[in-house]
Order: C-alpha cells, then structure tokens, then sequence
C-alpha cells in the first residue's frame, strides 16, 4: 500500500499509524509489515545524524582549541554553540515545525556561523589585551569595535535565507525547516556574542595574562 503525507511530516504519521495499527489491527499468523519509501529514509538519515553530528561539534572544539592553544577561550566561543542552537529550536516551535533532516542541517551550518562571530570578537579582545591594554577597556573596545562585523555577518546570512523560511512553492517542505532555523538561531547566537560573550570572557578569562 502507497500514500502521500499532505500538511504534516512523515515521521509523525508514520508514528501514529504504527500505534493504530499495534492497537487495532491483528496481523494474520507469519505476515508482517515493513514502512519503506521517504519514511525508511528519513530513518536512516537520523542513524548517519547521530554520528556525524558530535563529530561536528567536536571538531569545532578541537579547532577552537588549536586556534588559542587554551582550553578556556576555546569554551567561550563553544558557547555560542548551544544558544544558537536553543535559538533555532524555538523558532522551529514557533512556526509549528517539526524537527528534520533539514533542520538538522541547518543546526549544523548554524554552529559555523556562530563560532565564527564569537572567534571574530575574542581574537580581537586577546590582541588589545596583548598590547598592553586592561582586561575592561580591552573587554569593551572589542566588543564595540566587533560590533560592526558581527551584525553585518548575521543580517547577510538572516536576510539570505529569510526567503527560503518564507516559501511556499515546490520543495518548500525541505527549505522552510532548514532556513527557520539559521534566521532563529542567529538572532540568539548574535545577542551571545554582542553581551554574553564579553561577559563571559571576562569572568573566565579577564584575570589571567594575556596570549601574545
């Protein structure tokens, strides 16, 4: 038996046509039912998901790590990580979506955007520091002179996908999850780096010496 899913994700049906089938249905002796087509693809994805996605976050904090050669710095950034990604989720509830494998996706391309703003205002921070410039005065010099790049970073990406977010046409099932989450999750991984950034910097960071 074939049917096409209209107004909702696959998953979801899938999920609860198997529990009324286990409810209601009683299967003849030695049949069995098998759930193929985008259903067993979907599953599979979400298998190779599982895995590549720890890898992913593990190597943005190994390169983080090789970039400052320093366990601390390199947690700052991460940490724009889980925001952004906090971010993204709410978005995907808002609008009503379920999570994907677009929007599994998009989480990933997300965390790149993310560490990139946080990496942008903290190397720019440690080289004030490095010249000779007080932990504070360095803290928010960065901050304001970062503050610039940053946005224009997230408004670029934002302003690039809101298109996509906002589709209706052909294929807009795959592209509206994937870019809800990019728009969302910058707006909140823009306002870490901006304020929660520096003040993060500063308690962990701003007394030890400066990395020249």
């Amino acid at each position: 038996m074939q049917t096409n899913v209209r107004g909702r994700d696959v998953g979801s049906f899938v999920e609860e046509a198997q529990a009324r089938i286990r409810d209601e249905v009683t299967l003849p002796p030695g049949s069995w039912l098998s759930w193929g087509g985008q259903f067993e693809n979907l599953v599979k994805a979400k298998r190779r998901l599982a895995v590549v996605v720890p890898i992913c976050f593990l190597a943005i904090l190994l390169l983080l790590y090789g970039t400052f050669g320093a366990v601390r710095p390199a947690v700052i950034v991460f940490t724009g990580v889980p925001l952004a990604l906090s971010g993204g989720i709410l978005a995907l509830w808002l609008r009503g979506m379920p999570f994907s494998i677009s929007a599994a996706v998009g989480f990933i391309a997300l965390s790149g955007v993310a560490v990139l703003n946080g990496l942008v205002m903290l190397t720019f921070i440690d080289e004030l520091r490095a010249s000779g410039m007080r932990a504070e005065e360095a803290i928010v010099r960065g901050a304001v002179t970062r503050l610039r790049p940053v946005l224009m970073t997230a408004l670029v990406a934002s302003l690039g996908f809101l298109p996509m977010a906002l589709a209706t046409g052909t294929g807009a099932e795959v592209q509206r999850p994937l870019a809800t989450v990019v728009v969302g999750g910058l707006v909140s991984s823009t306002a870490l780096t901006l304020f929660v950034l520096p003040a993060l910097y500063r308690l962990l960071a701003g007394r030890s010496p400066a990395r020249g």
